[in-house]
């Protein structure tokens, strides 16, 4: 949805031309799959990662568009809300110590933001959820004044026809934490919900040849970063899962009436339901499945280009991808006049700290590369579903649910990381050709995270507890936990090291 819209209304027309100018561009993507040459240089990573701006209260701060005029730098941009902004930091490949100038670099661009937040009376705060955002500020008039945001919001609640509506039921599965779960009902006019959800976007380049594979690898993937990475146990006051992010961008981007889900209804937000062999699948499904969102349609003919020997944007099938928000999304762009492919990741959430970022960005492209490797692909003796099940349960507990892993049964993330996953991400990232001394530096986090079992979502957990305790309601518990957390988080020491109040 970084695409700019134009149009504020849409006729029944644009929306059957819409449909089938899809899929034009789909007819287009299977011949040059077929026929035309892609980017086959080293792999390149990219991460973007969205950004809270909070007040000296500790609430959001709607200072987003100052903010952004006084960093006046194009690799931050807008959000959905006006307390978000968005680093996007250029693409890069693996090898060397590549990673380790990337932990540099985000640590520089986040104290750039900090001093521009500073001059507009706001602070950055890197994290999943804001644990001191209220109903009160998820309203339309929090969202950023982007003209493609307002129509977004219009689109969705026209197509659901009813307000928004979260449901979450938090649950302690192994009563490790002090803060009782709660359950969260309430009802929203707006999509500014979804804006409350600030996650870290983990891009590979990848030949089509072997996407399919890297998709399946990710998905595989995804319980273990939940597990590892969960940093947002907190929502409008109340103790949920361990990652909130999950059901509550499902739940917010969700434009299905009740009638509609019972009836199996795909949602928007989606997991997936089957291993694929071709990004093709992925961009058919969405066509097959999803209708406009936006029915913007270009004057360009992707076949026509083909046939002069351009290379097409496929521009309506961009857009509609854009608004299907897949956990491991693929991705159709052209850079340098050559087209690519990638898997963007989505499933982790922002923060704790710069270091914590890239020590699970590392984690994540070293395994891949060693599940893409691997003589037997692992999803070939692990069902979908039982994936997907890993992905819930660990955006559930955390470490605290056990995971179903091929040769090790029911066994629980911490186990299985220390056990057997650490020295496939050690392997994985050598065959990408990284820097020991950078392999060690951020895999080692990783341990330590596991040996001491504290995530972001484990420290918020034990810090509320703690200062609970000592008689702060929940309100005052909240804000105490958050102010910490943003001294360790501008340290960038890792989040195993924080010390509790």
């Amino acid at each position: 949805m970084g695409q700019d819209v134009d149009r504020t209304t849409f006729s029944r027309r644009d929306r059957q031309n819409y449909r089938a100018k899809v899929q034009r561009c789909l007819d287009a993507l299977a011949v040059m799959l077929r026929e035309h040459p892609f980017a086959k240089d080293e792999p390149m990573t990219g991460i973007e990662v969205e950004l809270n701006l909070v007040g000296d209260d500790l609430e959001p701060a709607l200072t987003g568009p100052d903010v952004l005029a006084a960093i006046g730098s194009d690799e931050f941009q807008s959000e959905l809300g006006r307390w978000n902004l968005e680093l996007n930091l250029p693409p890069r490949p693996l090898p060397g110590e590549q990673w380790r100038h990337l932990e540099n670099q985000l640590v520089d661009e986040l104290r750039l933001a900090r001093h521009a937040a500073a001059e507009c009376g706001s602070r950055l705060a890197v994290i999943g959820i804001l644990p001191t955002i209220e109903r009160r500020h998820l309203v339309f008039e929090s969202l950023s004044s982007d003209q493609r945001y307002a129509l977004l919001n219009e689109q969705m609640l026209n197509l659901r026809g009813e307000p928004i509506r979260l449901d979450i039921t938090g649950d302690d599965a192994s009563g490790r934490h002090s803060v009782s779960p709660d359950r969260l009902i309430a009802d929203f006019d707006s999509i500014a919900p979804e804006a409350a959800c600030t996650s870290m976007q983990l891009h590979l380049q990848v030949h089509p040849d072997s996407f399919a594979a890297y998709w399946n690898a990710a998905q595989v993937l995804t319980g273990v970063q939940l597990a590892v990475g969960a940093n947002s146990p907190f929502l409008l006051g109340s103790r949920l899962w361990a990652e909130t992010r999950i059901p509550l961008f499902e739940q917010s981007c969700d434009v299905r009436s009740v009638e509609l889900r019972n009836q199996g209804v795909r949602p928007r937000v989606w997991f997936g339901e089957r291993w694929i062999t071709s990004i093709l699948d992925l961009f058919s499904e969405n066509g097959r499945y999803f209708p406009g969102l936006m029915p913007v349609t270009e004057d360009t003919d992707p076949m026509a280009d083909l046939d002069a020997g351009r290379v097409p944007e496929l521009d309506e099938l961009k857009l509609h991808n854009g608004t299907i928000w897949r956990w491991n999304r693929p991705v159709y762009d052209i850079a340098g006049g050559v087209p690519h492919v990638r898997v963007e990741n989505r499933v982790l959430p922002a923060g704790p700290t710069a270091v914590d970022m890239v020590a699970n960005a590392l984690f994540f492209y070293g395994l891949l590369r060693v599940l893409v490797e691997a003589e037997r692909p692992l999803w070939s003796s692990m069902s979908f579903e039982a994936a997907e099940e890993n992905f819930t349960t660990a955006a559930k507990h955390g470490m605290d649910g056990p995971l179903y892993w091929p040769g090790s049964g029911w066994i629980r993330p911490d186990e299985l990381v220390l056990r057997k996953l650490l020295p496939q991400a050690a392997e994985g990232l050598a065959t990408w050709g990284v820097a020991s001394g950078v392999i060690n530096r951020y895999l080692s986090i990783i341990e330590r995270r596991c040996v001491t079992r504290r995530t972001g979502s484990a420290w918020q957990l034990d810090a509320v507890a703690a200062l609970e305790d000592r008689g702060a309601d929940r309100e005052k518990a909240l804000a105490g936990m958050l102010q910490r957390y943003l001294h360790h988080s501008e340290a960038n020491e890792p989040v195993h090291t924080w010390k509790l109040p």
